[in-house]
C-alpha cells in the first residue's frame, strides 16, 4: 500500500550515504545510511533522520552544537553513547537528548556485530555551528564555504 502525506514509509526513501567530513574523519562514519524524514513531509524547522549505523562505525565525531538541540531514539540494535561523562550502552526503546550549547561532546559508536537503527531529531537553525571535542575540526554551518575547518580556522 502506497502511503500519502502526511504519512510516510521510510523504506521508500533513498538513503544518503555520504558525509561532508574531510578525511581522516569521513572513513570513521561511512558507510552509514540516513533517510531524511522531515524534508519529504515538508517540515522546515525540525530535522529527522532515520539512520542505520553499521558495526564498527561512529555516528559522527564527538561534538556539541551552538544553536541546535538533538534527540536520539533507538529503534533496533545497540550503540555506545560517548559523552564527557563517559560511555553508556543504548538499546531499542532508549533515548538520549543533547541541549544546545552545553559543550558536552557526544557521538554514538556501534561496537556490536549488527547494524543499529535510530532516529536523530533536531531543530534546524541556520546559524548553528558545531565544535568537535576530540578532533581538530569545527563545523562552520551548512552554507559556509568551507563547511569544516580546523579549530584555528585553516582549511583541510
Amino acid at each position: 500500500m502506497q502511503l500519502k502525506k502526511p504519512a510516510l514509509d521510510p523504506s521508500t526513501l533513498e538513503p544518503r550515504t555520504g558525509s561532508g567530513y574531510p578525511e581522516p574523519y569521513r572513513s570513521q562514519v561511512l558507510p552509514r545510511e540516513k533517510r531524511s524524514l522531515g524534508d519529504p513531509l515538508g517540515l522546515k524547522t525540525i530535522g529527522i533522520n532515520h539512520t542505520t549505523l553499521p558495526p564498527g562505525k561512529h555516528s559522527s565525531m564527538r561534538h556539541w552544537h551552538t544553536h541546535e538541540e538533538e534527540f536520539i531514539y533507538m529503534l533496533s540494535g545497540e550503540v555506545v553513547l560517548v559523552t564527557d561523562g563517559g560511555e553508556q550502552t543504548l538499546t531499542a526503546g532508549m533515548c538520549a537528548g543533547f541541549p544546545l550549547d552545553t559543550r558536552d561532546g557526544h557521538c554514538l559508536v556501534n561496537r556490536s556485530s549488527q547494524p543499529a537503527v535510530y532516529l536523530e531529531i533536531s531543530n534546524r537553525h541556520p546559524e548553528d555551528r558545531a565544535f568537535y571535542s576530540d578532533v581538530d575540526m569545527v563545523f562552520q554551518g551548512v552554507n559556509a564555504k568551507p563547511m569544516f575547518t580546523r579549530k584555528d580556522g585553516s582549511t583541510f
